[in-house]
Formats: structure tokens, sequence, C-alpha cells
């Protein structure tokens, strides 16, 4: 028996229209995990967990595409989940099915990041997932983040990041950015990532909120 927490970084024709709003286009969101699942059958059914100014989300899921049903579960002030039904069947119902076959369990949370890429941990005998990773689309980037008989969780601050947030942090911490004094401005990870500063400025504040969250948060 094997664990081995994955990132699952597909195209852009992979990502449902929720999964974009919910990851990109609501930025009021600081968080968006799938906490459990159902895609056996159309319409398919997911359990979120979001955090952040989730009261916000209602409007947009009101008119949101492939979106059947939905409720939010408030959780406090700033925390909530969301049961979320998705009208039809899309790309990305192939990556779920791929990770729900033979002797292998998704071990929730699913994390979501603002890239379109996920992170999760999978359980199940060595073969079982060496054919679930060889099974992903070509297309798909498969990144293991580690491997191992005993626990592989989202522990480490550093694994909670997207691929892309990881790149940014990491290239604003090699220039001078978390000097202090600071020696390079946003502006300068930017030009060095070749980015906007907009952008750069969005994944560095969503990455430091997430390790600061992950080191803090209850």
């Amino acid at each position: 028996m094997k664990r081995v927490r994955i990132t699952l970084s597909p195209p852009e024709a992979y990502l449902p229209p929720v999964y974009r709003l919910l990851t990109r286009e609501a930025t009021y969101l600081s968080e968006v995990a799938i906490v459990n699942w159902n895609v056996t059958e159309p319409p398919v059914g997911f359990l979120l967990l979001v955090r952040g100014d989730y009261h916000r989300l209602a409007g947009a899921l009101e008119t949101a595409e492939n979106v059947r049903d939905f409720e939010l579960f408030p959780n406090g002030d700033e925390e909530a989940y969301c049961f979320l039904a998705a009208a039809g069947v899309t790309a990305g119902r192939v990556l779920f099915e791929n990770f729900t076959r033979e002797d292998i369990l998704t071990v929730p949370p699913i994390e979501c990041h603002d890239d379109g890429s996920s992170t999760f941990t999978l359980v199940g005998t060595d073969s079982a997932i060496q054919a679930a990773v060889e099974g992903v689309p070509e297309d798909v980037t498969v990144t293991v983040d580690a491997v191992g008989s005993g626990p592989v969780a989202a522990n480490d601050p550093g694994r909670s990041l997207s691929p892309r947030q990881r790149e940014t942090v990491q290239t604003a911490f090699r220039l001078g950015y978390y000097d202090v004094p600071r020696a390079v401005t946003t502006a300068d990870v930017a030009d060095e990532l070749g980015c906007s500063t907009a952008t750069a400025s969005e994944h560095l504040r969503r990455a430091e909120l997430r390790i600061v969250s992950s080191l803090f948060g209850e």
C-alpha cells in the first residue's frame, strides 16, 4: 500500500466554467477545496469548502454556466460549505473517473488552485496508483509532490501552493523581494516571470495567504 501526493495541471479545455469561476474569477475567495464528490452519473455533485468573502459567491453561482443547483452552508463569517450540482458532463470528469477506479482512493480535500491545477493524495496499491498516473491524458501535466508508505498530507505549507504560485514565490525570494530592506519590487518579479505586475502581485498575495493560513489557521 502506498500514499502519493500529486498535482494535476490540465489545459484550459479541461476546466469546467464553474471551476474557473471559483478559482480565478472569484478573487474574494482565498481558498477553495473539494471535500466530497459524486461523479458516477450526471448530474454530478460536489461539496466544497470555501474561505473568504463567500457571501458574494451566491450571486455569481446564480448565473454561472453549468450550475444546476447549489446551496451555501455558512461555517462562520469567513468559511462555508457549498453543495454544487453540475448540469452536465465536462472534459474534466475524465480526471475524476481516472482516480476512482480499482483499489485506489482519492483522499480529500482536493485543493483547487487559481492556475487551474489541483493537488490531492492517493492511497492504494503500487500498481493501481501507477496505472492511474499513467492513465492521465497526455496533455495534462502530473507532478508527484511526495511518495511514501506513511502519511502524505498537506502539512508542508509549500505543498499547498499551486505550481505557478510556488514559482512566483521562489522567483521573488531569489530576486530579493523578501529581503529587509526589500531589494526588488513586484514589477521586477513580474518582469522575471514574463507576466503583468497585477498577475505577479495576485500570485504572491494568494501564496502568502495560503502559507500563513496553513501555519496559523484553525
